[in-house]
């Protein structure tokens, strides 16, 4: 049964923080908007990678919620095979580059094994597969208008806001009192 909670509180804090990301990117960069789901900097890119990369399947079933509850009643409400496949799409690129990472690297549950260079690797094919699995599925839709420039728009935004993502973490969690290590406390 614990088990359960913890996944089922990943899957929550999986919605929560893509939620705040982005409630922050509409407030920060609401002018930076290409067309309606594709943006200059979009910050819930950033927690889209980080989600799954830290709860696995449980971020993937929580980013697939979500970007359906936001796709659904927020930017393609009129729209239902858009939101539907947007919100699939938007699940499977992060998951894609998360199992990707876990054959390649060896990448493990506690991502020790995640070195800042094995991170920047999975950004930038994240940042690549989240616009070109859209801009197949766009395509294949009917939709060809601007798909170069929509591709590269959603690149650059996809990359810049999951960067800023990481980077706004990786200096949070610096600012944090460093732990004491066994050998620390044992000296003492």
């Amino acid at each position: 049964m614990s088990n359960l909670r913890l996944q089922l509180g990943m899957v929550i804090t999986t919605i929560v923080m893509f939620i705040l990301m982005l409630v922050l990117n509409e407030w920060l960069f609401r002018n930076l908007e290409f067309v309606p789901g594709i943006n200059w900097v979009y910050l819930p890119a950033g927690m889209r990678l980080l989600c799954t990369l830290l709860f696995g399947e449980a971020g993937a079933i929580g980013l697939l919620l979500v970007s359906w509850l936001v796709s659904f009643f927020y930017f393609f409400p009129n729209d239902f095979s858009r939101a539907f496949m947007g919100g699939i799409v938007a699940t499977v690129a992060p998951y894609l580059v998360y199992r990707l990472a876990q054959r390649i690297f060896g990448l493990r549950a506690s991502l020790t094994n995640l070195t800042p260079k094995r991170l920047l690797l999975c950004v930038v094919a994240y940042a690549v597969a989240s616009p070109l699995l859209h801009h197949i599925w766009f395509a294949l839709h009917g939709d060809s208008s601007n798909l170069v420039q929509g591709f590269l728009v959603m690149f650059a935004g996809d990359l810049s806001g999951t960067l800023i993502v990481i980077y706004a973490i990786k200096g949070l969690l610096l600012l944090m009192p460093a732990r004491k290590t066994l050998v620390q406390m044992a000296g003492k």
